[in-house]
Protein backbone atom coordinates (compact mmCIF):
# COMPACT_ATOMS: atom_id res chain seq x y z
CA UNK A 1 0.00 0.00 0.00
CA UNK A 2 1.63 3.41 -0.80
CA UNK A 3 2.03 6.33 1.90
CA UNK A 4 -0.66 8.23 0.79
CA UNK A 5 -3.21 5.48 0.80
CA UNK A 6 -2.10 4.35 4.23
CA UNK A 7 -3.01 7.87 5.31
CA UNK A 8 -5.82 7.61 3.94
CA UNK A 9 -6.88 4.51 5.45
CA UNK A 10 -5.70 5.89 8.95
CA UNK A 11 -7.43 8.79 8.57
CA UNK A 12 -10.71 7.10 7.48
CA UNK A 13 -10.37 4.62 10.24
CA UNK A 14 -10.13 7.04 12.92
CA UNK A 15 -13.22 8.87 11.82
CA UNK A 16 -15.05 5.62 11.74
CA UNK A 17 -14.02 5.35 14.90
CA UNK A 18 -16.08 7.83 16.30
CA UNK A 19 -19.34 6.72 14.42
CA UNK A 20 -19.33 3.78 15.89
CA UNK A 21 -21.85 4.31 18.80
CA UNK A 22 -23.67 7.81 19.24
CA UNK A 23 -22.47 9.95 22.17
CA UNK A 24 -24.57 10.07 24.82
CA UNK A 25 -25.41 14.13 26.65
CA UNK A 26 -23.15 12.46 28.93
CA UNK A 27 -20.24 10.60 27.24
CA UNK A 28 -17.62 13.64 26.08
CA UNK A 29 -15.41 12.75 23.26
CA UNK A 30 -11.99 13.73 23.34
CA UNK A 31 -9.32 14.07 20.39
CA UNK A 32 -5.46 15.18 20.90
CA UNK A 33 -2.46 15.21 18.86
CA UNK A 34 -0.65 12.87 20.68
CA UNK A 35 -0.74 9.41 22.04
CA UNK A 36 -1.31 7.58 25.96
CA UNK A 37 1.31 5.14 25.38
CA UNK A 38 1.20 4.45 28.71
CA UNK A 39 -0.95 3.92 31.85
CA UNK A 40 2.16 3.83 34.55
CA UNK A 41 2.08 6.79 35.85
CA UNK A 42 5.44 7.30 36.82
CA UNK A 43 6.44 6.28 33.22
CA UNK A 44 6.58 9.62 31.66
CA UNK A 45 6.93 12.90 33.39
CA UNK A 46 4.78 14.93 30.78
CA UNK A 47 1.26 17.02 31.42
CA UNK A 48 -0.79 15.53 28.73
CA UNK A 49 -0.29 12.56 30.62
CA UNK A 50 -0.32 13.41 34.16
CA UNK A 51 -3.74 14.90 32.60
CA UNK A 52 -4.97 11.72 31.27
CA UNK A 53 -3.99 10.18 34.26
CA UNK A 54 -5.23 12.53 36.67
CA UNK A 55 -8.89 11.25 35.88
CA UNK A 56 -8.01 7.79 37.52
CA UNK A 57 -5.26 8.29 39.81
CA UNK A 58 -4.82 11.28 42.57
CA UNK A 59 -2.03 12.86 44.94
CA UNK A 60 -1.56 13.47 48.36
CA UNK A 61 -2.69 16.93 47.03
CA UNK A 62 -4.16 19.07 44.03
CA UNK A 63 -4.64 21.77 42.46
CA UNK A 64 -7.72 23.95 41.53
CA UNK A 65 -8.59 26.09 38.73
CA UNK A 66 -6.26 28.64 39.56
CA UNK A 67 -3.37 26.25 40.29
CA UNK A 68 -4.13 26.98 43.98
CA UNK A 69 -2.48 23.80 46.41
CA UNK A 70 -5.38 22.22 47.72
CA UNK A 71 -5.98 18.75 49.90
CA UNK A 72 -6.91 15.78 48.02
CA UNK A 73 -5.36 12.21 49.39
CA UNK A 74 -4.05 14.25 52.38
CA UNK A 75 -7.04 15.90 54.37
CA UNK A 76 -4.53 18.42 56.03
CA UNK A 77 -0.48 18.97 56.80
CA UNK A 78 1.61 20.46 58.89
CA UNK A 79 5.30 21.23 59.97
CA UNK A 80 5.97 20.43 63.20
CA UNK A 81 9.49 21.12 63.21
CA UNK A 82 11.23 22.88 59.82
CA UNK A 83 12.46 19.49 58.57
CA UNK A 84 9.67 16.99 59.42
CA UNK A 85 6.18 17.41 57.43
CA UNK A 86 3.51 16.04 58.75
CA UNK A 87 0.59 14.66 55.84
CA UNK A 88 -2.91 13.40 57.66
CA UNK A 89 -4.62 10.65 55.25
CA UNK A 90 -7.89 10.77 54.14
CA UNK A 91 -10.07 8.09 55.63
CA UNK A 92 -12.80 5.91 53.64
CA UNK A 93 -10.79 6.40 50.29
CA UNK A 94 -11.15 2.98 47.95
CA UNK A 95 -8.79 2.29 45.13
CA UNK A 96 -10.97 0.90 41.97
CA UNK A 97 -10.61 -2.62 42.97
CA UNK A 98 -11.63 -2.18 47.10
CA UNK A 99 -8.87 -2.20 48.41
CA UNK A 100 -8.60 0.67 51.27
CA UNK A 101 -6.16 3.92 50.70
CA UNK A 102 -4.21 3.71 53.90
CA UNK A 103 -0.03 5.02 54.93
CA UNK A 104 1.13 1.65 53.69
CA UNK A 105 0.04 2.92 49.78
CA UNK A 106 2.11 6.44 50.17
CA UNK A 107 5.32 4.47 51.66
CA UNK A 108 4.77 2.25 48.70
CA UNK A 109 4.46 5.24 46.11
CA UNK A 110 7.05 7.07 47.38
CA UNK A 111 9.88 4.34 46.76
CA UNK A 112 8.32 3.76 43.80
CA UNK A 113 8.38 7.52 42.32
CA UNK A 114 12.52 7.02 43.36
CA UNK A 115 13.23 3.78 41.52
CA UNK A 116 15.86 4.22 38.62
CA UNK A 117 12.95 3.15 36.28
CA UNK A 118 10.75 6.13 37.13
CA UNK A 119 10.85 9.53 35.16
CA UNK A 120 9.02 11.16 38.26
CA UNK A 121 12.48 11.00 40.87
CA UNK A 122 12.56 15.02 41.26
CA UNK A 123 8.92 14.72 42.73
CA UNK A 124 10.78 13.40 46.24
CA UNK A 125 14.29 13.79 46.49
CA UNK A 126 16.18 10.39 47.79
CA UNK A 127 17.50 11.61 51.09
CA UNK A 128 13.72 12.18 52.45
CA UNK A 129 12.84 9.76 54.90
CA UNK A 130 9.00 8.43 55.06
CA UNK A 131 7.87 7.13 58.06
CA UNK A 132 4.48 5.75 58.75
CA UNK A 133 3.13 7.36 62.28
CA UNK A 134 -0.21 5.44 62.02
CA UNK A 135 -2.28 4.27 59.15
CA UNK A 136 -3.62 7.76 58.39
CA UNK A 137 -0.46 9.68 58.83
CA UNK A 138 2.79 9.79 57.45
CA UNK A 139 5.90 11.74 58.18
CA UNK A 140 8.37 13.17 55.72
CA UNK A 141 11.82 13.89 57.32
CA UNK A 142 14.45 16.16 55.75
CA UNK A 143 17.98 17.21 55.50
CA UNK A 144 16.89 20.64 55.43
CA UNK A 145 14.25 22.57 55.42
CA UNK A 146 12.30 22.91 52.08
CA UNK A 147 9.05 25.43 52.20
CA UNK A 148 7.76 23.77 48.57
CA UNK A 149 8.15 20.12 49.23
CA UNK A 150 4.65 19.50 48.33
CA UNK A 151 4.45 22.12 45.45
CA UNK A 152 4.86 18.87 42.94
CA UNK A 153 2.61 16.73 44.56
CA UNK A 154 -0.56 17.22 42.81
CA UNK A 155 1.08 14.82 39.86
CA UNK A 156 2.96 12.28 41.86
CA UNK A 157 0.10 9.72 42.16
CA UNK A 158 -0.39 7.10 44.92
CA UNK A 159 -0.71 3.17 43.86
CA UNK A 160 -1.94 0.78 45.59
CA UNK A 161 0.90 -1.13 47.09
CA UNK A 162 -0.94 -4.37 47.63
CA UNK A 163 -2.17 -4.05 43.66
CA UNK A 164 1.42 -3.47 42.42
CA UNK A 165 3.05 -6.45 43.98
CA UNK A 166 0.15 -8.85 43.05
CA UNK A 167 0.93 -8.03 39.58
CA UNK A 168 4.29 -7.58 39.05
CA UNK A 169 4.46 -3.89 39.17
CA UNK A 170 6.39 -2.74 42.02
CA UNK A 171 9.08 -1.14 39.55
CA UNK A 172 7.70 1.40 37.51
CA UNK A 173 7.83 0.67 33.61
CA UNK A 174 10.73 3.07 32.29
CA UNK A 175 9.53 5.26 28.88
CA UNK A 176 12.07 3.36 27.01
CA UNK A 177 10.18 -0.03 27.21
CA UNK A 178 9.57 -2.32 24.37
CA UNK A 179 7.04 -4.92 26.36
CA UNK A 180 4.15 -3.18 28.06
CA UNK A 181 4.16 -3.80 31.64
CA UNK A 182 0.94 -4.89 33.65
CA UNK A 183 0.46 -1.36 35.11
CA UNK A 184 1.47 0.69 32.02
CA UNK A 185 -1.94 -1.37 30.51
CA UNK A 186 -4.11 -1.45 33.33
CA UNK A 187 -5.07 0.98 36.22
CA UNK A 188 -5.95 1.27 40.15
CA UNK A 189 -6.38 4.66 41.27
CA UNK A 190 -8.71 6.41 43.32
CA UNK A 191 -9.65 9.36 41.21
CA UNK A 192 -13.30 10.41 39.76
CA UNK A 193 -13.09 7.90 36.25
CA UNK A 194 -11.71 4.36 36.31
CA UNK A 195 -10.45 3.13 32.33
CA UNK A 196 -12.87 0.15 30.69
CA UNK A 197 -10.49 0.37 28.02
CA UNK A 198 -7.19 1.03 27.05
CA UNK A 199 -5.88 0.34 23.39
CA UNK A 200 -2.32 2.20 22.90
CA UNK A 201 -2.40 4.31 20.03
CA UNK A 202 -6.20 3.78 18.52
CA UNK A 203 -8.63 4.41 21.92
CA UNK A 204 -8.88 4.46 25.87
CA UNK A 205 -12.90 4.64 27.39
CA UNK A 206 -12.85 6.33 30.99
CA UNK A 207 -16.28 5.23 32.70
CA UNK A 208 -16.88 8.00 35.81
CA UNK A 209 -16.52 6.00 38.88
CA UNK A 210 -19.63 4.92 41.27
CA UNK A 211 -17.64 4.72 44.55
CA UNK A 212 -15.56 7.47 44.09
CA UNK A 213 -14.65 9.50 47.56
CA UNK A 214 -15.17 13.13 46.30
CA UNK A 215 -17.66 15.17 44.94
CA UNK A 216 -18.06 15.48 40.98
CA UNK A 217 -18.39 19.31 39.92
CA UNK A 218 -18.64 17.90 36.17
CA UNK A 219 -21.98 15.60 34.59
CA UNK A 220 -19.57 13.22 32.69
CA UNK A 221 -20.12 9.63 32.95
CA UNK A 222 -17.85 8.74 30.28
CA UNK A 223 -14.88 9.65 28.13
CA UNK A 224 -13.47 8.28 25.17
CA UNK A 225 -9.94 9.28 24.16
CA UNK A 226 -8.73 9.29 20.38
CA UNK A 227 -5.51 10.11 19.57
CA UNK A 228 -5.42 12.15 15.78
CA UNK A 229 -1.99 13.18 14.77
CA UNK A 230 -3.68 14.85 11.55
CA UNK A 231 -4.24 18.81 12.45
CA UNK A 232 -7.23 18.63 9.70
CA UNK A 233 -8.98 15.54 10.73
CA UNK A 234 -8.73 16.97 14.21
CA UNK A 235 -9.97 19.56 13.46
CA UNK A 236 -12.76 18.10 10.94
CA UNK A 237 -13.71 16.03 13.85
CA UNK A 238 -14.74 18.38 16.14
CA UNK A 239 -16.41 20.71 13.46
CA UNK A 240 -18.38 18.09 12.18
CA UNK A 241 -19.37 17.55 16.12
CA UNK A 242 -17.76 13.73 15.67
CA UNK A 243 -15.24 15.02 19.11
CA UNK A 244 -16.64 17.76 21.54
CA UNK A 245 -12.66 18.48 22.60
CA UNK A 246 -9.75 18.92 20.19
CA UNK A 247 -6.15 19.55 21.79
CA UNK A 248 -4.91 22.17 20.60
CA UNK A 249 -6.11 23.70 17.62
CA UNK A 250 -3.93 24.43 14.98
CA UNK A 251 -3.05 28.29 15.03
CA UNK A 252 -4.11 28.75 11.54
CA UNK A 253 -7.47 26.72 12.23
CA UNK A 254 -8.37 29.12 14.90
CA UNK A 255 -10.68 31.83 13.38
CA UNK A 256 -12.33 29.07 11.37
CA UNK A 257 -13.26 27.34 14.59
CA UNK A 258 -14.20 30.41 16.12
CA UNK A 259 -16.60 31.21 13.17
CA UNK A 260 -18.20 27.78 13.18
CA UNK A 261 -21.81 27.44 14.71
CA UNK A 262 -20.86 24.82 17.07
CA UNK A 263 -17.76 24.96 18.67
CA UNK A 264 -15.40 27.72 19.89
CA UNK A 265 -11.19 27.90 21.00
CA UNK A 266 -10.44 28.47 24.26
CA UNK A 267 -7.54 30.42 24.27
CA UNK A 268 -5.40 31.36 26.93
CA UNK A 269 -1.61 32.38 28.27
CA UNK A 270 0.33 28.89 29.11
CA UNK A 271 3.09 28.60 31.32
CA UNK A 272 5.07 26.27 29.47
CA UNK A 273 8.56 27.66 27.67
CA UNK A 274 9.66 25.75 24.87
CA UNK A 275 13.56 25.75 24.08
CA UNK A 276 16.68 24.44 22.37
CA UNK A 277 19.71 22.51 24.34
CA UNK A 278 22.89 21.26 23.49
CA UNK A 279 24.66 18.49 24.49
CA UNK A 280 27.50 19.46 26.22
CA UNK A 281 28.38 16.49 27.90
CA UNK A 282 29.98 14.66 25.74
CA UNK A 283 33.51 14.93 24.49
CA UNK A 284 32.38 13.81 20.99
CA UNK A 285 28.51 14.78 20.04
CA UNK A 286 26.80 11.85 18.92
CA UNK A 287 25.25 12.89 15.71
CA UNK A 288 27.44 15.42 14.23
CA UNK A 289 30.03 15.75 11.29
CA UNK A 290 32.56 16.42 13.96
CA UNK A 291 34.92 14.40 15.03
CA UNK A 292 37.31 14.20 18.06
CA UNK A 293 35.29 16.62 20.31
CA UNK A 294 32.29 18.55 21.14
CA UNK A 295 31.73 21.97 19.44
CA UNK A 296 28.58 22.64 22.15
CA UNK A 297 31.30 22.67 24.71
CA UNK A 298 32.31 25.74 23.42
CA UNK A 299 30.07 28.85 24.90
CA UNK A 300 31.23 30.68 21.51
CA UNK A 301 29.19 27.88 19.62
CA UNK A 302 26.21 27.99 21.94
CA UNK A 303 26.25 31.87 21.82
CA UNK A 304 26.45 31.92 18.39
CA UNK A 305 23.09 29.36 17.66
CA UNK A 306 21.31 31.78 20.30
CA UNK A 307 21.94 34.65 18.03
CA UNK A 308 21.33 33.27 14.78
CA UNK A 309 17.63 31.59 15.93
CA UNK A 310 14.84 34.63 14.88
CA UNK A 311 12.07 34.09 17.76
CA UNK A 312 10.31 37.12 16.64
CA UNK A 313 9.93 35.11 13.05
CA UNK A 314 8.80 32.38 14.68
CA UNK A 315 6.30 34.01 16.38
CA UNK A 316 5.21 36.10 13.12
CA UNK A 317 5.28 33.27 10.76
CA UNK A 318 5.02 29.93 12.53
CA UNK A 319 3.11 30.72 15.90
CA UNK A 320 0.90 33.20 13.99
CA UNK A 321 1.62 35.96 16.84
CA UNK A 322 0.43 33.26 19.79
CA UNK A 323 3.74 32.90 21.59
CA UNK A 324 5.42 35.45 23.89
CA UNK A 325 9.35 35.36 23.29
CA UNK A 326 11.14 34.49 26.00
CA UNK A 327 14.41 36.03 28.01
CA UNK A 328 14.29 33.01 30.83
CA UNK A 329 13.87 29.50 31.26
CA UNK A 330 10.10 30.33 32.60
CA UNK A 331 7.53 32.56 32.52
CA UNK A 332 7.41 35.67 33.58
CA UNK A 333 4.28 35.17 35.31
CA UNK A 334 6.28 33.09 37.72
CA UNK A 335 9.13 34.56 38.97
CA UNK A 336 8.54 38.68 39.86
CA UNK A 337 12.15 39.65 38.35
CA UNK A 338 11.34 38.27 35.04
CA UNK A 339 11.16 41.90 33.95
CA UNK A 340 15.00 42.66 34.38
CA UNK A 341 15.94 40.15 31.77
CA UNK A 342 16.00 41.30 28.19
CA UNK A 343 16.78 38.50 25.46
CA UNK A 344 19.63 39.28 22.94
CA UNK A 345 18.91 40.48 19.78
CA UNK A 346 18.70 38.76 16.66
CA UNK A 347 22.23 38.68 14.99
CA UNK A 348 23.59 36.28 12.52
CA UNK A 349 26.80 38.29 11.56
CA UNK A 350 27.57 37.78 14.51
CA UNK A 351 26.63 34.34 15.16
CA UNK A 352 28.98 33.63 11.51
CA UNK A 353 31.96 35.39 13.85
CA UNK A 354 31.48 33.47 16.51
CA UNK A 355 31.67 30.44 14.84
CA UNK A 356 34.54 31.32 12.94
CA UNK A 357 36.56 32.18 16.40
CA UNK A 358 35.41 28.71 17.66
CA UNK A 359 37.19 27.45 14.46
CA UNK A 360 34.18 26.47 12.83
CA UNK A 361 34.46 29.14 9.62
CA UNK A 362 32.54 26.86 7.22
CA UNK A 363 29.89 25.66 10.57
CA UNK A 364 29.44 21.90 10.75
CA UNK A 365 26.51 19.28 11.08
CA UNK A 366 24.26 18.29 13.84
CA UNK A 367 21.00 16.29 13.98
CA UNK A 368 18.37 18.33 15.42
CA UNK A 369 15.93 15.71 17.66
CA UNK A 370 12.44 17.16 17.60
CA UNK A 371 8.83 15.66 18.72
CA UNK A 372 6.01 16.45 16.29
CA UNK A 373 2.63 16.21 17.93
CA UNK A 374 3.58 17.55 22.00
CA UNK A 375 4.06 21.26 21.49
CA UNK A 376 2.32 23.90 19.19
CA UNK A 377 3.72 23.71 16.02
CA UNK A 378 7.00 22.01 17.41
CA UNK A 379 7.55 20.77 13.75
CA UNK A 380 7.52 23.50 12.20
CA UNK A 381 9.35 25.33 14.63
CA UNK A 382 12.33 22.82 14.78
CA UNK A 383 11.52 23.62 10.49
CA UNK A 384 12.16 27.02 11.31
CA UNK A 385 14.83 27.02 13.04
CA UNK A 386 17.06 24.36 10.68
CA UNK A 387 16.53 26.88 8.02
CA UNK A 388 17.94 29.79 10.45
CA UNK A 389 20.73 27.99 11.60
CA UNK A 390 21.69 27.54 7.71
CA UNK A 391 22.39 31.13 6.83
CA UNK A 392 25.22 30.82 9.42
CA UNK A 393 26.66 27.76 7.91
CA UNK A 394 25.23 24.95 9.80
CA UNK A 395 23.32 22.36 8.67
CA UNK A 396 20.76 20.32 10.24
CA UNK A 397 19.81 16.81 9.91
CA UNK A 398 16.09 17.49 11.35
CA UNK A 399 14.93 14.15 13.06
CA UNK A 400 11.34 14.62 14.12
CA UNK A 401 9.27 11.69 15.88
CA UNK A 402 6.12 11.40 17.74
CA UNK A 403 6.20 12.21 21.25
CA UNK A 404 6.77 8.33 22.57
CA UNK A 405 9.91 7.77 20.31
CA UNK A 406 11.20 10.92 21.04
CA UNK A 407 10.91 10.82 24.70
CA UNK A 408 12.18 6.80 24.81
CA UNK A 409 15.07 8.42 23.07
CA UNK A 410 16.14 11.57 24.94
CA UNK A 411 15.36 11.44 28.04
CA UNK A 412 17.40 9.41 31.11
CA UNK A 413 16.02 5.97 30.66
CA UNK A 414 16.65 6.28 26.55
CA UNK A 415 20.37 7.47 27.85
CA UNK A 416 20.15 11.02 26.34
CA UNK A 417 20.55 9.72 22.98
CA UNK A 418 20.45 13.56 21.75
CA UNK A 419 23.24 16.26 20.67
CA UNK A 420 20.38 18.79 19.76
CA UNK A 421 17.23 18.97 20.87
CA UNK A 422 13.62 20.87 21.42
CA UNK A 423 11.90 20.12 24.61
CA UNK A 424 8.88 22.31 26.19
CA UNK A 425 8.67 22.44 30.36
CA UNK A 426 6.15 23.36 33.15
CA UNK A 427 7.51 23.69 36.46
CA UNK A 428 5.64 21.29 38.57
CA UNK A 429 6.06 23.11 41.15
CA UNK A 430 5.04 26.74 39.60
CA UNK A 431 8.29 28.10 41.23
CA UNK A 432 11.61 29.22 39.23
CA UNK A 433 12.92 26.39 41.69
CA UNK A 434 11.96 23.35 39.74
CA UNK A 435 13.64 25.21 36.51
CA UNK A 436 17.06 25.22 38.74
CA UNK A 437 17.07 21.74 39.98
CA UNK A 438 15.22 19.70 37.19
CA UNK A 439 16.35 21.30 33.59
CA UNK A 440 19.35 23.55 34.77
CA UNK A 441 20.93 21.35 37.28
CA UNK A 442 24.30 19.46 36.53
CA UNK A 443 23.12 15.91 36.02
CA UNK A 444 24.61 13.29 39.51
CA UNK A 445 23.02 10.00 38.41
CA UNK A 446 24.38 8.54 41.49
CA UNK A 447 24.04 10.90 44.26
CA UNK A 448 20.66 12.80 43.28
CA UNK A 449 18.01 13.15 40.84
CA UNK A 450 19.68 16.68 40.15
CA UNK A 451 19.57 17.40 36.35
CA UNK A 452 17.07 14.78 35.41
CA UNK A 453 15.47 16.57 32.81
CA UNK A 454 18.67 18.31 31.89
CA UNK A 455 19.12 16.36 28.67
CA UNK A 456 22.04 18.06 27.69
CA UNK A 457 24.16 18.18 30.95
CA UNK A 458 24.88 21.62 31.00
CA UNK A 459 26.45 22.22 34.53
CA UNK A 460 27.73 24.80 36.40
CA UNK A 461 28.72 24.26 40.38
CA UNK A 462 28.46 27.79 41.12
CA UNK A 463 24.83 27.67 39.49
CA UNK A 464 24.01 24.66 42.03
CA UNK A 465 25.34 26.31 45.06
CA UNK A 466 22.72 28.91 44.67
CA UNK A 467 20.12 26.54 43.42
CA UNK A 468 20.49 24.93 46.87
CA UNK A 469 19.80 28.08 48.73
CA UNK A 470 16.94 29.07 46.81
CA UNK A 471 15.15 25.77 48.27
CA UNK A 472 15.61 26.62 51.61
CA UNK A 473 15.56 30.44 51.72
CA UNK A 474 12.10 31.44 53.39
CA UNK A 475 12.51 35.29 52.25
CA UNK A 476 10.12 36.11 49.39
CA UNK A 477 12.70 38.75 48.51
CA UNK A 478 15.88 37.31 49.23
CA UNK A 479 15.08 34.34 47.28
CA UNK A 480 14.15 36.33 44.35
CA UNK A 481 17.73 37.69 44.52
CA UNK A 482 19.20 34.19 44.63
CA UNK A 483 17.24 32.98 41.62
CA UNK A 484 18.02 36.26 39.51
CA UNK A 485 21.48 35.28 40.45
CA UNK A 486 20.88 31.90 39.15
CA UNK A 487 19.56 32.51 35.67
CA UNK A 488 22.14 35.56 35.50
CA UNK A 489 24.68 32.56 35.43
CA UNK A 490 22.92 30.39 33.28
CA UNK A 491 22.28 33.13 30.36
CA UNK A 492 26.31 34.18 30.88
CA UNK A 493 26.93 30.40 30.06
CA UNK A 494 24.45 30.51 27.43
CA UNK A 495 23.28 27.44 28.63
CA UNK A 496 20.35 27.04 26.76
CA UNK A 497 18.25 28.80 23.86
CA UNK A 498 14.64 29.82 25.34
CA UNK A 499 12.15 30.49 22.49
CA UNK A 500 8.50 31.72 24.18
CA UNK A 501 5.87 30.38 25.79
CA UNK A 502 3.37 29.11 23.77
CA UNK A 503 -0.65 29.85 23.86
CA UNK A 504 -3.08 27.70 24.66
CA UNK A 505 -5.87 27.00 21.82
CA UNK A 506 -8.42 24.27 23.11
CA UNK A 507 -11.23 23.45 20.94
CA UNK A 508 -14.37 23.01 22.23
CA UNK A 509 -17.91 22.29 21.31
CA UNK A 510 -20.70 24.90 22.66
CA UNK A 511 -22.50 22.07 24.51
CA UNK A 512 -19.72 21.71 26.64
CA UNK A 513 -18.23 23.89 29.59
CA UNK A 514 -14.91 23.40 30.51
CA UNK A 515 -12.54 25.51 32.73
CA UNK A 516 -9.21 26.21 31.47
CA UNK A 517 -6.01 25.92 33.85
CA UNK A 518 -3.05 27.63 32.64
CA UNK A 519 -0.79 24.68 33.27
CA UNK A 520 -2.73 23.34 30.14
CA UNK A 521 -4.07 20.33 32.01
CA UNK A 522 -7.22 19.17 30.56
CA UNK A 523 -9.13 18.73 33.65
CA UNK A 524 -12.27 16.85 32.79
CA UNK A 525 -13.95 15.83 36.36
CA UNK A 526 -15.10 20.02 35.88
CA UNK A 527 -16.63 19.09 32.25
CA UNK A 528 -20.35 19.87 31.79
CA UNK A 529 -21.62 18.68 28.75
CA UNK A 530 -25.46 19.64 27.90
CA UNK A 531 -27.41 18.95 24.91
Amino acid sequence: MSLGRSLFAATLAGMLAFAVSPASSQTLRYANQGDLKSLDPYSLNESTTHAHLGHVYQGLTARDKDLKIIPALAESWETPEPTRWRFHLRKGVKFHNGDPFTADDVLFSADRVRNKNSNMQTRLAANIKVVKVDDYTVDFILPSPNPILHYAWDVWYIMDKKWAEANNAVEPTPVSATTPSYASLHENGTGPFTIESHQPGVKTVFKANPNYWGKMEGNLKEIVFTPIASDATRVAALLSGEVDVIEPVPIQDISRVDSSPNAQVLKGPELRTIFIGFDQTRDELLYSSVKGKNPFKDPKVREAFYKAIDVELIKTRVMRGLSTPSALMIAPQLFPLAKDFTRPKFDPDGAKKLLTEAGYPDGFEVTLDCPNDRYVNDAAICQAVVGMLARVGVKINLLAQPKAQYFAKVLKQGGYQTSFYLLGWTPGTMDSHNVLYDIMGCRDDAKSSRGEANLGGYCNKEFDAITDKVLVEADADKRNQLIKQAYEIGNKDWSYIPLHQQALAWGVSKKVNLPQRADNLVMFHWATKND
